[in-house]
């Protein structure tokens, strides 16, 4: 092991040891930390409190204000931060006059009461992570959609969205291309 990696390895077990002090001192935060369903959960709460547990095994840290991976050209479509809650965050990865690709984070997010989506373009989506309900104006019950699970919404197709998870959110790919023109 270099010793860079092992300073690395050293200062995560430090943090760690600390976050873990100071749950064992305040009722609230073990609580807190009693209440988080997954490693996600925990490495935000941690954050929150100023400890940073979450970078794996070699991972340099996020010291230029860039998304994780996003440095030497290369970009993750997974990882990166939360946006705020109730937020949704876009980046636009790909754009032709074709085609345009989105990469849409979203954290506790949902439509505004009464407003639907009515949009001229075709959309696919996929979820890379997370998970999301639907809901379209000519359908009784609302979709759920999981990681994985693929969507095609077709311009004019009146949607709404109910619901995305809590941090780490959902993260999805969006794909529109323009409907065909009415003949």
């Amino acid at each position: 092991m270099a010793e860079a990696q092992l300073q690395q390895f050293l200062e995560k077990v430090r943090q760690l040891n600390a976050f873990v002090a100071l749950s064992e001192a305040d009722p609230a935060l073990r609580q807190a930390l009693r209440d988080c369903g997954d490693h996600h959960q925990v490495v935000a709460l941690a954050r929150s409190r100023g400890f940073e547990i979450g970078r794996r095994w070699g991972e340099p840290p996020p010291e230029d204000g860039l998304e994780e991976g996003a440095r030497d050209g290369r970009a993750s479509l997974v990882r990166g931060p939360c946006p705020a809650d109730g937020e949704e965050v876009t980046a636009v990865l790909v754009e032709t006059p074709q085609l345009r690709l989105e990469r849409i984070h979203s954290c506790n997010a949902s439509s505004p009461e009464g407003f639907w989506y009515d949009q001229s373009e075709h959309e696919w989506v996929v979820l890379l992570q997370g998970s999301a309900r639907l809901q379209f104006a000519d359908e009784a019950e609302p979709r759920a959609l999981a990681c994985g699970d693929a969507l095609l919404i077709s311009a004019g197709r009146r949607h709404r969205l109910l619901a995305t998870d809590p941090p780490p959110g959902t993260i999805w790919l969006a794909l529109f291309w323009p409907a065909p023109a009415a003949p």
